[in-house]
């Protein structure tokens, strides 16, 4: 769908309804979508509708404009979506058809070209990020924290509260060697067309070297972050990233590098 920047029409918007916090993201799409209608009936200029849909099915997957890969346990994710017949479909959907996308936690893991730390065996990937995570980077569901995250594309400026459980990391951006950003200075690489941007760090553990971890990426129109706004109350990046659903669908939604 493309979308008239002077006529509202209607966006639908998937959440992946395998694992996670599945209730959550929409609950936060809802108040997103309604505070950008909100916005747009001040400034007068229209905002497209969203519909906002599980999706459980390649059928349900071919319904939406954009799609978020929630949290949960990503080899568990990667089977199931397997035995549904969803996996292929959502390799078309990222890499072919080039929708947006947006994965937390697990859903970031499931981004990425590669990962480390899988269980034996390994696991499969959509792909769609040219980025290799490490899993589980701050430990066991025991060690789960609240951290204060400077995130610079959104607009306001306070700290955003992210809720690492069981997190993944960037540990390499393909093609420019290992993922470390030294004081949430950008970071990016050339690949595929697009850059991979790196858009929030966090502090590296204390006794795991110096810098930070790279814990928000974006390439083109896929999103990835390590923690879970969704659990939060804070709306700001879910508006932010419907913003760049509307942003790229209008420019045709291929290989878009959002505008942060």
């Amino acid at each position: 769908m493309t979308v008239d920047a002077a006529t509202p029409q209607q966006i639908t918007v998937g959440v992946l309804a395998l694992q996670g916090g599945v209730i959550e993201h929409i609950s936060l799409l809802q108040k997103a979508a309604a505070q950008l209608s909100s916005q747009s009936t001040e400034s007068s200029t229209p905002t497209p509708q969203f519909s906002l849909i599980q999706v459980r099915t390649a059928a349900q997957l071919s319904q939406c404009d954009a799609l978020i890969i929630p949290g949960g346990e990503s080899t568990t994710m990667a089977i199931v979506a397997r035995r549904l017949g969803l996996l292929d479909p959502l390799r078309e959907f990222v890499k072919v058809q080039h929708k947006p996308t947006w994965g937390t936690c697990a859903g970031l893991v499931m981004l990425a070209s590669a990962a480390s730390a899988t269980k034996q065996g390994g696991q499969e990937l959509i792909g769609g990020l040219d980025v290799k995570v490490l899993r589980n980077r701050y430990g066991t569901q025991l060690q789960s924290f609240v951290g204060d995250l400077r995130l610079p594309f959104l607009e306001e400026g306070k700290p955003f509260r992210g809720v690492f459980i069981r997190a993944p990391v960037v540990e390499e951006i393909i093609g420019s060697g290992p993922g470390t950003a030294e004081n949430g200075e950008k970071e990016v690489t050339k690949s595929k067309g697009n850059q991979v941007e790196v858009l929030g760090t966090y502090p590296k553990p204390q006794g795991t070297g110096e810098g930070e971890d790279i814990v928000a990426v974006r390439q083109g129109h896929v999103f990835g972050t390590s923690f879970h706004p969704e659990l939060t109350d804070d709306v700001r990046i879910h508006a932010w990233w419907l913003k760049q659903v509307v942003e790229g669908l209008k420019s045709g939604g291929r290989d878009v590098q959002a505008q942060s």
